[in-house]
């Protein structure tokens, strides 16, 4: 008699309220409203119970009518899903939190999130206007508030019940170490571009050390190049164990510790990247020992522009 093998069904308990936080999560960067709204329909429906949105992809409606809609239809429960969403760049100013806050609340017609994540550590010129530049095109930033002011205004929207979980996106190891030093309530969750071709070690350790999930982006290289997924390495394991590149490298992030968050607009891709089983020990050393490529494909943590947004989106 086998063992099923859960993998996919992991939880990571949070540092704050004793909370599970799905292991598998979907991404919904999806530019077509329609599109993101079936995807999200389909990820419910294969099994995933963590959704990762933001103010700044402009499609929380979508994202919380095909949640409705599976609601409804009995097909999953909303105690059972994990509802993450991000304040954008614009809205850092404390005062503007809440609003943001809300906002993103109605549009996915839940009561409450989950975990509420600062988009990036840099604040933007605030306003309505998403991608403020200058005449020469160079970002507007805001240098009249800290992170740690922003942060402070997340702190309360926990005093008060309205979020679960508080986090940060797109951060260095450098800044969270500041945040985590001076806050009143710790990040429960760091978003940060992860995968074998960037490990993140020793930003890794410290989360580990403080109680705080890594969350991997870009679980499966973003389909850049150079190619992740071609890698002989993942290439070599996918075949002995019978799993595709992209299973290997997604149970990859989830054996190691870490959350993950993968996203496609095709049935079979969802199904597929929820369908992962667990990695024997020989191949998860392989891939730490035996990949040397090093590379970030998101410039994000320079400048605060998410570098998988394109900018026409925002005008």
């Amino acid at each position: 008699m086998t063992t099923p093998d859960t993998l996919q069904d992991t939880r990571i308990r949070l540092n704050h309220g004793s909370i599970l936080m799905p292991a598998a999560g979907f991404g919904t960067l999806i530019p077509d409203p329609l599109v993101t709204r079936q995807a999200t329909k389909t990820a419910l429906e294969t099994g995933f119970r963590h959704f990762d949105c933001a103010e700044r992809y402009r499609n929380e409606e979508a994202v919380g009518e095909a949640m409705q809609e599976v609601f409804k239809a009995g097909t999953a429960r909303r105690e059972d899903v994990f509802v993450t969403t991000k304040l954008w760049n614009t809205n850092h100013r404390p005062e503007r939190v809440k609003p943001a806050f809300d906002g993103s609340r109605r549009r996915l017609g839940v009561d409450h999130i989950d975990c509420y994540i600062v988009h990036t550590p840099f604040a933007f010129k605030p306003g309505d206007e998403q991608d403020p530049r200058d005449e020469q095109g160079r970002v507007i930033y805001d240098s009249d508030v800290t992170l740690l002011e922003t942060w402070g205004a997340l702190e309360r929207l926990v005093d008060e019940g309205h979020a679960r979980s508080i986090g940060l996106s797109d951060i260095t190891l450098e800044k969270l170490r500041e945040i985590v030093s001076a806050a009143r309530i710790k990040p429960s969750v760091v978003q940060v571009e992860s995968h074998p071709y960037l490990p993140e070690w020793e930003l890794l350790d410290f989360c580990r050390e403080h109680g705080i999930v890594l969350q991997a982006f870009a679980a499966v290289g973003h389909a850049m190049e150079p190619n992740l997924l071609a890698d002989p390495v993942i290439t070599a394991i996918a075949q002995r164990v019978h799993k595709t590149p992209a299973q290997v490298a997604l149970a990859w992030a989830v054996q190691r510790g870490t959350a993950f968050l993968t996203t496609s607009t095709k049935s079979w891709r969802i199904q597929e990247n929820f369908d992962i089983s667990t990695l024997p020990e020989d191949a998860m050393q392989e891939i730490r020992n035996r990949i040397t490529t090093n590379i970030r494909f998101n410039s994000v943590v320079k400048t605060g522009v998410p570098g998988f947004i394109p900018r026409a989106a925002a005008s």
